[in-house]
């Protein structure tokens, strides 16, 4: 071990008591081996990966109509398929032996005056009634259910209703713009698209009918529209044609049996969506039996959920986050939900919320905790967090500081982990175990069966440097590539730097004894409070201004969290005076989403680009952030070299703009 000085240490009772400690216990017995720890654990989890998901299948034993033939048939990438044969549905884990009477969903809103709960067994009759409506509105399996809805029970039980059936289920946040809704669900052409009216967010109310009226309009191949009247009892889509009230959709359907179509076990479950710098986000689809064995793992061995815990994460439904979470409800724990301003009417909200339902595992963004910490809140002394024993921290890393906070503020008996990964594999590369040593800035350990390593340029690991960050085995949670590509894009995606080999766009730093430090994207995702927007959208939205040129946005740390500078180049002798200004942020709140509308907005004379005209956005923000232009970038590659030099200069100005 390094000689860093842990910041936790786990007791020998959550030591003993941790589900991954009665999973190497089975190893240990089953093939006469002497895993003594989580290294040796993951070493033999990478070194026989094939074994590996084998013993997870059959430690847990999912719901399958047959036997699976292999547990994985290739070891190159891109192009492994996972325990074929198999005949399996991801919804089915969620209510395998379940107690109905168990508390299932919580969920807080800023638009319902009253929390609500949902037991297992009244979950199970929701979505059997959703389910039995969708069959009878001719959804099959295959087709796809889209949703433009909040953080909200409903959304999870069209979720599990449409999954149940073997139809593809997709959501977007309501905080989208039509314009990038219709980007990422046109790609997939659903059959039925659920909807709200409106939402409640800092107080106010946002009506959202003008813009599900617009998606309806940009998605031809719906055949049905089921409107939730979320903001206003009474709220209509009269002109939108095959629109029904979601209560009248469901009516004929109450006390329809749950009914599980098991599917092959590479079918579509669900499709995600990342966004990078140039053209539409990708429509990344994912298997039920690859996030399926990935959500056994992940939940219950690096998670320890487990029946009687009640899981919060901070998310919208247009983040990984959220399909997350709801895959901690095949652990028989409870999901947490929130719709609403994280920090209305106070930054403390959360934290009164996780007081008053008894959370035990708490999850929020970074930039959340930084929060926290600069407006000196301590939630330990103000609540009561007896309950809480976890708290996880992923969207950004999470700064040293923030961790002492953490166990400073909110409890020296926390198990913290901080956890990377992203939307491609719905899942952590990196993250976090309760039975390891928890050091400040550090994510903890290589997830288990991943074979993840730093590489430098000429794709040799490094141990203690930054490195990109690979993954050189298959994992089942991969994609099964991207809606509507040939393929083509998918391996440019995350296989044309180092061929057959995954390189993710993290900067990573691996620790001697398998820790971990992630040192900031390199490709270009904003995630701003929970809801995640390509820069490529930013710009499409900014750039429909007239007067713009180009564009360039970034985000920083701040005092207050991250703050998002827009960098615009306007026509020779423009000036981008207050008119302007709010001309663009009115672009972005419309095209994009209110979250991100630009902290501020400054003109530029020139953005810098590569010779083949990529923009920098990431030597950019490294240079805001103290590095010297010559330090992040050849200047030999740039098509105007002095473009960087202004940032470098601006520096202090810009970053003393960000605490204010």
């Amino acid at each position: 071990m390094s000689g860093r000085d842990p910041i936790w240490v786990p007791s020998q009772e959550r030591l003993a008591r941790a589900r991954v400690t009665g999973f190497m216990r089975f190893v240990n017995g089953r093939d006469g081996l002497a895993l003594g720890g989580y290294e040796d654990l993951w070493r033999w989890s990478t070194e026989d990966v094939e074994r590996f998901w084998e013993t997870i299948w059959q430690y847990y034993e999912p719901l399958s109509d047959q036997p699976y033939e292999e547990v994985m048939s290739t070891h190159e990438m891109p192009g492994c398929s996972w325990f074929s044969g198999a005949r399996v549905n991801w919804a089915e884990q969620v209510f395998r032996d379940r107690d109905p009477d168990a508390v299932a969903v919580i969920s807080e809103s800023e638009s319902r005056p009253d929390r609500r709960r949902l037991t297992f067994g009244r979950l199970a009759g929701e979505v059997g009634a959703m389910a039995a409506a969708l069959r009878a509105a001719g959804v099959e399996e295959g087709d796809r259910v889209v949703a433009y809805l909040p953080n909200i029970p409903e959304t999870l039980i069209a979720a599990l209703a449409a999954i149940s059936i073997g139809a593809v289920w997709s959501s977007a946040a309501p905080e989208f713009g039509a314009r990038s809704v219709i980007d990422r669900m046109a790609q997939i052409e659903p059959k039925v698209l659920l909807t709200i009216d409106g939402y409640r967010y800092s107080g106010r109310d946002f009506d959202r009918r003008d813009e599900a009226r617009a998606i309806v309009a940009g998605l031809p191949t719906l055949e049905r529209v089921v409107l939730l009247p979320y903001l206003c009892a009474d709220a209509r889509l009269e002109e939108v044609a095959d629109c029904v009230l979601w209560d009248d959709f469901v009516a004929d359907h109450q006390g329809a049996p749950l009914r599980f179509n098991r599917v092959a076990a590479s079918a579509p479950l669900w499709v995600l969506f990342s966004s990078g710098t140039t053209g539409l986000p990708k429509a990344i689809v994912h298997s039920h039996v690859g996030i399926l064995v990935e959500q056994l793992k992940s939940h219950h061995l690096h998670f320890d959920l487990r029946p009687g815990d009640r899981v919060f994460w901070f998310t919208t439904t247009g983040w990984m986050m959220w399909n997350l979470l709801m895959g901690s409800l095949m652990t028989g724990a409870a999901v947490v939900m929130f719709d609403g301003n994280p920090a209305y009417p106070s930054l403390d909200r959360l934290w009164g919320l996780a007081e008053e339902i008894e959370v035990t595992s708490f999850g929020a963004s970074a930039g959340y905790f930084a929060a926290c910490r600069n407006e000196g809140l301590h939630p330990g002394r103000e609540h009561d967090l007896s309950r809480l024993n976890a708290v996880g921290s992923t969207g950004s890393p999470l700064d040293p500081a923030d961790f002492r906070w953490i166990y400073d503020s909110v409890g020296k008996n926390i198990w913290l982990y901080s956890t990377s990964g992203g939307t491609d594999v719905c899942t952590p590369f990196v993250g976090g175990s309760p039975i390891l040593p928890v050091y400040p800035g550090e994510l903890q350990c290589r997830q288990l069966g991943v074979l993840a390593e730093a590489w430098n340029e000429d794709g040799e690991a490094v141990v203690d440097e930054v490195g990109e960050l690979v993954v050189t085995e298959p994992m089942p949670s991969m994609p099964l590539g991207f809606w509507g590509d040939d393929g083509a894009r998918y391996r440019s995606a995350y296989f044309e730097q180092f061929p057959g080999v995954w390189r993710h766009g993290d900067w990573i730093r691996f620790t001697a004894d398998g820790g971990s430090v992630i040192l900031g994207r390199s490709d270009a995702t904003i995630n701003r409070n929970g809801v995640r927007m390509g820069t490529a959208e930013i710009y499409r939205a900014v750039l429909s201004v007239p007067a713009v040129e180009d564009a360039l946005v970034v985000d920083l740390p701040g005092e207050n969290g991250l703050w998002m500078p827009l960098f615009v180049v306007l026509p020779e002798g423009e000036i981008l005076d207050e008119e302007r200004e709010a001309e663009i942020k009115r672009a972005v709140r419309h095209h994009c989403s209110a979250r991100h509308v630009p902290d501020a907005v400054i003109q530029v004379e020139e953005l810098p680009r590569t010779l083949s005209g990529k923009l920098l956005e990431l030597p950019v923000k490294k240079i805001l952030q103290g590095a010297t232009p010559d330090e992040v970038v050849s200047r030999e590659s740039l098509a105007n070299p002095r473009a960087l030099d202004w940032f470098a200069e601006a520096r202090l100005i810009l970053m003393s703009a960000a605490e204010e």
